[in-house]
């Protein structure tokens, strides 16, 4: 019987959409009464970007993480779903 081997690939792949399906649930769920408090949450990460100007080319760095509950409720889900699948 051949075993199957899970990839971490996979697991972060799932954990990402997850999240990012959780959260624009969420942002539309502000708009119900009742379910408010799926988007409440906070953002962290660099506000102010960070430009490097090499004369030649111009990079622009910056990252902004907006994590709220119902982004949190569907990393748990994916993570579930990672270990039932």
């Amino acid at each position: 019987m051949a075993t199957r081997e899970k990839n971490i690939w996979i697991l972060i792949l799932f954990i990402l959409c997850g999240i990012v399906v959780g959260g624009l649930l969420g942002e539309l769920a502000s708009q119900v009464d009742f379910l408010w408090w799926l988007s409440y949450g906070d953002q962290f990460g660099i506000s102010n970007p960070i430009t490097l100007d090499l004369q030649v080319i111009q990079i622009t760095f910056g990252l902004m993480f907006k994590i709220n509950i119902a982004s949190i409720i569907g990393m748990i889900l994916s993570i579930f779903i990672y270990r039932k699948v």
